[in-house]
């Protein structure tokens, strides 16, 4: 296997790994699992420019989680929605209700998969799997084996509240444990809930996390704060017993740094904790609080989210649409969501890309199924990612140094506000990003005091709009970028650096 550093800001694409072969199969006629994967398609891949592929539901799924899975009454509403015509053969179970950490057999085990990581490995590409800290199904073998891994209950409390535990029969008799959940939502029927203050978990933890890290080069672990021990604590008090001297990620993830330093730690994680668990080890944790304000807050809020200290920037994962949220077409429409892409893409920090997201697909399909619908590609849609990776795969977008730039009033004096503009200069190579989110046209101009421009002529090259105009270097720098863009219109200048052409004598300056 041949290692390389992750570079910064990486761009990485989420996969759900069941659909993604089944929708294969149904291509070639035949049965594709992950060691049959046809080379053309692991090419289309690689032509995106992307540094990893994050396979989302490869391991074990629980029969146990099948079953109520397929009787759950609000998931069937779910199913029927994205995929009307679904049967229960459709239906595989939760990725997130994890029976074992080995690779389903249906996907084609644990060789098919070391497989498909080289392959994908000779195209550049680097593998992301999943690690989910805080439950198991209700039929993983630790149930039995060890169940001090658990919360537990009483019989009781079953009778009180048949949605918050279950019963399971062991060599010993019936145990009683807690079903997975998280402080502010139902809990998760299908789980079973672990005990994150348990030194054996933890250990196994470790044990489960060497083994994943020998098989892949990074893991997305699911709901990571939800075994802090502050939310632990909260959500089950003394059940949980005594909370150890470090936090969960504290003991865990230096464990495998020590072994794999390049392994990659990505942080589902949610309430204002991504800071924390930076602090915790997390290479990467989500920017939620960046998506919310993409779709529900006013540009001047998005503005003040990108003030953060740069050093926290660089490690969130920027996103706007996931396996968890609704499709960004269809959240937030087709040209907003083309202005947010542009945005997430060009930041520092990761970015995380959803299959189906580049074509416009509009359906959120329930995690729980095998089979999603056929959905129209929109080739306009396409053809703008095209543009926008290629652009976001340079070398300027993850060495350069990046910037956010203030915006003034233009001509109409009351628009700029909407508009929102950074640049990253890597030394000869600059570029500036505006983006007007906003429904309405908005102009604006960016001062580049400090973009040493001067002293030269150069070609403003627009890379999305493939439009360009020439600029004095002096006059750049004295009177700064106008900017008039359309509504949800982004703009990703080059400047390209052109010789400066003295002006000719005339006659009388002439020698003789």
């Amino acid at each position: 296997m041949t290692k390389r550093v992750w570079r910064a800001n990486p761009l990485i694409y989420e996969i759900n790994t069941w659909t993604w072969l089944h929708t294969l199969s149904e291509r070639a006629g035949r049965r594709v699992t992950l060691g049959s994967v046809p080379d053309a398609e692991l090419d289309a891949l690689a032509a995106w420019g992307l540094d990893a592929i994050w396979l989302m539901g490869v391991w074990e799924r629980s029969p146990a989680s099948r079953q109520i899975a397929r009787e759950h009454p609000d998931l069937q509403a779910e199913y029927r929605r994205a995929l009307p015509d679904f049967t229960p053969d459709d239906v595989s179970g939760s990725p997130f209700a994890i029976r074992r950490y080995e690779v389903d057999p249906a996907l084609g085990g644990r060789e098919e998969l070391a497989a498909i990581r080289e392959r994908l490995a000779a195209r550049g590409l680097r593998l992301i799997l999943d690690f989910v800290p805080n439950h198991t199904s209700h039929d993983c073998p630790w149930l039995e084996t060890n169940p001090e891994y658990y919360l537990h209950g009483t019989e009781r409390e079953l009778a009180e509240h048949p949605d918050y535990f279950f019963r399971y029969p062991t060599a010993a008799g019936d145990v009683i444990f807690a079903n997975g959940r998280d402080p502010y939502f139902p809990a998760w029927t299908d789980t079973a809930q672990l005990n994150p203050f348990s030194p054996q978990l933890r250990q196994q933890a470790i044990a489960t996390l060497r083994d994943i890290a020998a098989q892949c080069d990074g893991v997305r672990c699911d709901m990571a704060m939800l075994v802090l021990s502050e939310i632990v604590a909260q959500t089950w008090g003394e059940r949980a017993g005594d909370p150890p001297a470090e936090d969960y990620w504290r003991e865990v993830i230096p464990a495998i740094k020590a072994e794999r330093p390049d392994f990659l730690f990505i942080a589902e994680v949610y309430w204002d904790l991504e800071w924390e668990l930076q602090q915790q080890g997390f290479d990467y944790t989500y920017d939620k609080e960046l998506y919310n304000r993409l779709h529900h807050a006013p540009v001047a809020e998005i503005r003040a989210h990108l003030q953060a200290d740069l050093s926290y920037q660089q490690r969130l994962v920027r996103m706007i649409e996931n396996h968890d949220e609704a499709r960004a077409a269809t959240s937030l429409g087709g040209p907003r969501s083309l202005a947010a892409a542009a945005l997430v893409v060009t930041l520092p920090g990761a970015t995380l890309l959803h299959e189906g997201q580049f074509q416009g697909h509009r359906v959120k399909l329930p995690v729980q199924l095998r089979r999603r619908p056929h959905e129209r590609d929109h080739p306009a849609i396409e053809a703008f990612y095209r543009a926008l990776l290629a652009e976001s795969t340079q070398p300027i977008y993850h060495e350069g140094e990046w910037v956010l730039r203030q915006v003034e009033p233009g001509a109409d004096g009351a628009t700029q506000h909407n508009l929102i503009a950074y640049t990253w200069r890597l030394g000869d190579e600059r570029r500036l990003v505006a983006i007007n989110y906003s429904g309405a046209p908005a102009q604006g101009v960016v001062p580049l005091p400090d973009f040493a421009l001067d002293g030269h002529g150069w070609t403003l090259r627009d890379v999305l709009q493939r439009a360009s105009t020439a600029r004095p270097g002096d006059d750049l720098a004295r009177t700064g970028v106008w900017l008039d863009l359309a509504p949800w219109q982004a703009a990703i200048i080059a400047f390209v650096p052109r010789p400066v052409v003295e002006p000719a004598p005339d006659a009388a300056q002439r020698p003789t």
